[in-house]
């Protein structure tokens, strides 16, 4: 540091929602800083593509909902607006090699499924409810949780196997992974932080319930035009160095800052070189935590045919690859777009196929859930994030059990002049684009009340 301090207050490292934000909130406060991103674009796990005329489909984050006030906030003030998810008409469930259709939230499969599906969600969200979702991992019960995994907890407590194959179907969109791989503590932390189980689920009035007109990457795009030379993309950060009354930014060029944000997904942190090393939690939760495998499959028909038949686009299937899917049309409904996930064990096999096997893999899957004419799209696009350098998986992290009583605390507890952002380090609507908004702007209070002056 020379005569004049340092060369920006803040340097922060990520240009997705959650760097973006912090950013923003920080000049507000009249604070100088610099975003420096390894990509060449802005958004992280925000990805828009054109799929026709004025169509965009989001190949990441898309989705707001109710309750999801500080994202809804920032598109508001951006000049963006939503329309709503549609959900008109009848959903499809594929169990068992049968196929039914269904309204609703939960599949019609008899009382005693839909008992043993209600009294697990009771049972879930009344855990959730003695959490203390800022610290889950420090409390007699939040250890007794951490010691199991949810798959653990699935076979023990629910007595049909139609019932835990559907949770399970469901685990593997929220979180890209099967049950056995996440702590019960860490899915009921998840759960908690959405407010319950339906608002997690549900399509109208639940975390699904509309997305961005023009894709939700023009988020990240119009805070990254307010920054104009504050932001610097195709710079990635390989060291942060502690240097007294500084940190000393390793990227394209060394920068000098009075304080730093890391804003990246947790399986990045591993790529900076940290002087001195981070304390034992958090290269313990670097070995431990990583993040889901889902994989985005979109395809682009001349319309939304299915609605014709009186269906929604919504279903579930044991069978997949795709086990979800949606309509993801525009607001026109032209061009018709069907949405489908592949999670977990499935995106793993599924990533390993060639390009032309994935493809009929998944639009196989949709053809016998919505008839011969999903077999022929005119575009056909996928996105692996566990396939992204600088995303590290998706949709969001995962704590195997014990991670969050031993090290759970290393998510966003600043070390010295670091301070922690990113959507898994939010206490509500973790691994949502809110909880990225909410993680940006906690970030930035702390390094405000930091700063001098």
């Amino acid at each position: 540091m020379g005569a004049a301090g340092p060369d920006v207050e803040v340097a922060i490292v990520g240009a997705g929602l959650a760097g973006l934000v912090a950013a923003r909130e920080l000049r507000t406060r009249g604070r100088s800083v610099l975003v420096l991103e390894a990509r060449d674009r802005v958004g992280g796990r925000l990805l828009g593509a054109e799929v026709g005329p004025e169509a965009t489909v989001e190949l990441g984050g898309q989705w707001v909902g109710p309750t999801q006030d500080r994202v809804l906030a920032l598109a508001a003030g951006l000049g963006l607006k939503t329309f709503p998810t549609f959900d008109e008409g009848v959903r499809l469930l594929e169990l068992g090699g049968r196929r039914r259709r269904y309204s609703g939230t939960i599949p019609r499969v008899g009382p005693l499924v839909l008992a043993d599906i209600a009294l697990a969600r009771h049972r879930l969200e009344k855990l959730a409810d003695r959490l203390d979702l800022t610290a889950p991992g420090d409390s007699a019960i939040g250890e007794k949780l951490d010691r199991q995994t949810l798959g653990d907890w699935l076979s023990s407590q629910m007595r049909t196997k139609a019932a835990r194959q559907l949770l399970r179907i469901a685990g593997r969109t929220i979180w890209g992974c099967e049950p056995e791989d996440i702590s019960l503590l860490h899915a009921i932390f998840y759960l908690g932080a959405a407010g319950g189980l339906d608002p997690l689920l549900d399509v109208r009035g639940g975390a699904q319930d509309s997305r961005i007109v023009g894709g939700s990457q023009l988020l990240a795009e119009r805070l990254g035009d307010e920054l104009g030379t504050a932001l610097r993309l195709g710079d990635p950060v390989t060291e942060i160095v502690a240097t007294g009354q500084s940190v000393r930014i390793g990227a394209r060029d060394r920068i000098e800052a009075g304080r730093a944000i890391v804003a990246v997904p947790l399986p990045l942190r591993a790529q900076i070189a940290f002087s001195p090393a981070l304390p034992a939690a958090h290269t313990e939760l670097l070995d431990r935590a990583r993040f889901g495998r889902l994989i985005k499959c979109v395809a682009a028909y001349d319309r939304p045919f299915w609605r014709e038949d009186g269906l929604s686009g919504e279903s579930l299937s044991d069978i997949g690859p795709a086990t979800l899917t949606f309509d993801n049309s525009p607001p026109t409904g032209r061009p018709g777009i069907l949405l489908g996930f592949v999670g977990g064990a499935d995106a793993e096999g599924h990533s390993g196929l060639d390009e032309t096997h994935r493809r009929a893999a998944v639009l196989d899957g949709f053809g016998r859930l919505f008839g011969p004419h999903a077999l022929a799209p005119h575009t056909y696009l996928e996105q692996d994030w566990g396939s992204e350098r600088w995303s590290g998986g998706g949709p969001t992290l995962l704590m195997p059990p014990g991670a969050w009583t031993t090290s759970g605390k290393a998510l966003r507890e600043p070390v010295g002049r670091v301070h922690w952002a990113g959507s898994e380090t939010a206490v509500r609507w973790s691994g949502f684009m809110d909880g990225a908004v909410r993680s940006g702007e906690r970030a930035a209070a702390e390094v405000d009340a930091e700063l001098p002056g």
